[in-house]
Formats: structure tokens, C-alpha cells, sequence
């Protein structure tokens, strides 16, 4: 197995995307849980002409919109059978806050309809392939525009810009860090509560995670297992690594001349998560679906999300560059927000930067085709604005200290 710290691979060529397509007024955001919050739809309330909330009856769209203290701001409407579909009109925007599996069908309803289309979701394949028809129409694909996926991009392209500016395109050694978790604000027992698909949470640990470390692409069959603490300010966290790292060293836009130690994207929770989840682990580890369910839904009735507790968003990006020359830049972005009594820190995190997206969109400041969150050039832009509406990034010239490399990093 190679030692050598690897380059990355220069990104594809893609076709030039048609001249983005007008956008008119109006947006229609289709789903109404818990990710949708009263920051991110009381800002398009506020800046769109008009705003069409979906849900399966008026009624449960009504009551949502009543709950954010946005009543009057938009128009409550029942998913009917073919309602939606009539509705969407050409320069529409159509916001998906469905889960993933339904964003092709709402992202080839928008296309059909020449209406443009955001979530907060990663990238499918299928979702790949209809953009490609969006971009051939003018029309605006927004993605990755959330929380993580979604600021965490926007911190990485600040990072990579200002350490491209410090060193420049040629580095012998650098290490990429990115973590993120929704986590309870006082923590219990367990260092973990539920609020939607207790399944989805199960079921990503069972995921093999693909990542960067000593220089060596590693897959990672169970995430657990390469467990490692991370240290902010006076606080310590257990992180690991999540999904497939690899496509976002092009993404990030990093220089091929940059010779990469470590590149890893994961999931970030309260000390002594590992310990509390050893008997889920061992459940995991089986494959056995059914007993995953009935634990997900067991472990979902004991650790529930009540309206008195506060969750707590925590992330963690941060970028160390060492070039051929001996000179050295670090830096790291932290973002630290706890929920309150009027909206949870997961619900401002998630729709705010979507919204944001979105009146960018109607602005025209996006291009037709695929958009991953804001470009490398709208990066700065975008954090600022989160600034100002209470999602705060703090840029720190320090790297987060870490207590051990990954444990299964030689697996």
C-alpha cells in the first residue's frame, strides 16, 4: 500500500450551462418538518412576491405556518393529487424539503415546468442527471445548501482561498478537517436525542465511510470504529469520519499541487457517545434490518426531543498547509449555536442558508445547471449574511487539537 501523500485528481470538464432562465416571484416550498424553520421561510416571506408552503392537507400547512408566527406570510396548500403540478409555473422555484428520495420527482416536475429547484440534500447520481437538463434550459439546480451539506462548503472554499493566497498552488503536506453534529445542548445519558428518522441515523452507521489519512485513501466499513476525540476551545468531542470524502478535495477546488495527509468530512458528538452506543453498535454490526428498525423506534421512544430541551449545532472546519518552502498557514472556521424557545439551532442552520440560496436565485446571481451551496466566489458573501441573521462563523489562525489519529486508520 502506497505511503505517499496523494495528490487529488483535476476535476471533469463539464459543458458550458445555457444563460440562466429569468426567475419570477414566486417559490413553492413543498414540506413542512422540522428543518423548515421561521429564519430561513420568514426570509423568503419577506423577499419573495409570493411563497406557497405544501403539505399533505392545507390544514397541516396552516398550523405550520401559525407554529413560526408566519401566518398571512404565505399561502397555506394541500399536496392533492396533481395540485402541485398544476401550480408550478415556468420561472417558479420549486424548494424541496422532502427527503432525498423524493427530489428527483419534485427536480423533473420543475424542469417539465421550466421552474427552478433548491434543497439542502447531497448530490445523487439522478440528481446529477436531470441538472444536466436543467442546465440545458437555463434553469437553476441548487444543492448542498443547508447546514452540512451546505455552510460547511461555504468555510472550506473561505479556507482554501485564503490559504492558496498564504502559500500558494504547491504544498508538500496538508491536512483537511470537517465536522459537524446536531447534538443535545445539555447532554444525557445516552449524548444523543431524537427528533426525525431514528432509522436514517442507524442506518448511516452501517455506511462505509471513504476518507484521507497519513497520505492513504482508507475505507472505513464502520465509521465507529475510527472514532477519535477533537478538542474546541475547552470542550472535548468525539468525531468520525461519514459517507465519501474523496469528491469534495475538486469540489473544495484544491490545488492538484497540494499533497494531501488528511481529507475527511464526519460526524461530530458530545464526549462519550462511543461508550453509550456500544449496544447499537453491536446491533449495526449484525445487518440484521429488522432488529435495527424495532431499536431505532425503542431507542426513539426513550430518547425523544421535547419541547423543553435545546439542541445544539456544532461545526468544525478547518484547513493546515504546509508548503515546499517551509512556510505554514492554518486556520479553521467554528460554528457554536444553541436553540431556543422560538426555533431549534437545527432548524436555523438547515433553512436559512437554503433561503438565502433561494433569493440569490431570484436575484440571478446563480448560474443555470448544478450549484453545490455558493460557488468559491459567492462563499464570502453567503457567510457574511449568516452573520448578520445569527449564524455566526468565528475564524480562528489555530487548527482544533486532536487527542489521537483515527483508530483504524491501518484497517
Amino acid at each position: 500500500m502506497p505511503t505517499e501523500p496523494i495528490s487529488p485528481s483535476p476535476e471533469p470538464t463539464a459543458p458550458l450551462p445555457a444563460a440562466p432562465a429569468p426567475a419570477g416571484g414566486t417559490v413553492h416550498w413543498v414540506g413542512t418538518g422540522l428543518s423548515t424553520g421561521r429564519s430561513g421561510l420568514g426570509l423568503l416571506c419577506a423577499r419573495a412576491d409570493r411563497v406557497l408552503l405544501w403539505d399533505r392537507t392545507a390544514e397541516r400547512a396552516a398550523d405550520r405556518l401559525a407554529a413560526l408566527g408566519l401566518t398571512g406570510r404565505a399561502e397555506p396548500r394541500a399536496l392533492a393529487d396533481g395540485a402541485l403540478e398544476a401550480a408550478v409555473g415556468a420561472g417558479d422555484v420549486l424548494v424541496s424539503m422532502l427527503p432525498a428520495t423524493e427530489h428527483p420527482r419534485l427536480l423533473g416536475l420543475a424542469v417539465d415546468r421550466r421552474a427552478h429547484f433548491a434543497c439542502t440534500s447531497y448530490v445523487s447520481d439522478e440528481i446529477a442527471g436531470l441538472a444536466e437538463r436543467a442546465a440545458a434550459a437555463g434553469l437553476v439546480v441548487l444543492t448542498e445548501a443547508g447546514l452540512d451539506p451546505g455552510i460547511d462548503h461555504l468555510m472550506a472554499h473561505r479556507l482554501v482561498a485564503r490559504a492558496r493566497e498564504a502559500v500558494g498552488d504547491t504544498a508538500e503536506s496538508v491536512v483537511f478537517t470537517s465536522y459537524c453534529g446536531g447534538i443535545p445542548a445539555v447532554p444525557n445519558d445516552f449524548r444523543y436525542r431524537f427528533s426525525w428518522a431514528p432509522y436514517g441515523v442507524l442506518a448511516a452507521l452501517g455506511s462505509p465511510a471513504r476518507h484521507i489519512a497519513q497520505g492513504v485513501e482508507r475505507t472505513t466499513a464502520r465509521p465507529w470504529e475510527a472514532v477519535a476525540a477533537h478538542y474546541l476551545g475547552d470542550e472535548d468531542f468525539e468525531v468520525y469520519p461519514n459517507r465519501d470524502s474523496l469528491p469534495f478535495v475538486a469540489q473544495y477546488g484544491i490545488p492538484e499541487g497540494w499533497r494531501l495527509h488528511t481529507f475527511v468530512r464526519g460526524t461530530l458528538r458530545n464526549a462519550g457517545w462511543h461508550a453509550a452506543w456500544a449496544p447499537v453498535f453491536d446491533v449495526v454490526r449484525t445487518g440484521d434490518q429488522e432488529r435495527m428498525r424495532a431499536l431505532a423506534a425503542e431507542l426513539a421512544a426513550r430518547h425523544p426531543t421535547t419541547e423543553a430541551d435545546r439542541d445544539r449545532v456544532v461545526l468544525s472546519v478547518a484547513l493546515g498547509v504546509r508548503g515546499p518552502d517551509g512556510a505554514h498557514w492554518q486556520g479553521s472556521y467554528l460554528m457554536d449555536l444553541t436553540g431556543d424557545a422560538t426555533e431549534s439551532a437545527m432548524a436555523r442552520a438547515v433553512s436559512l442558508p437554503l433561503a438565502h440560496g433561494v433569493t440569490r436565485l431570484l436575484a440571478g446571481a446563480l448560474p443555470s445547471g448544478l450549484n453545490r451551496a455558493a460557488s468559491a466566489g459567492e462563499a464570502a458573501q453567503w457567510l457574511a449574511f449568516l452573520d448578520e441573521h445569527g449564524l455566526v462563523s468565528t475564524f480562528s489562525p489555530t487548527f482544533p487539537a486532536s487527542a489521537r489519529a483515527f483508530r483504524g486508520a491501518d484497517a
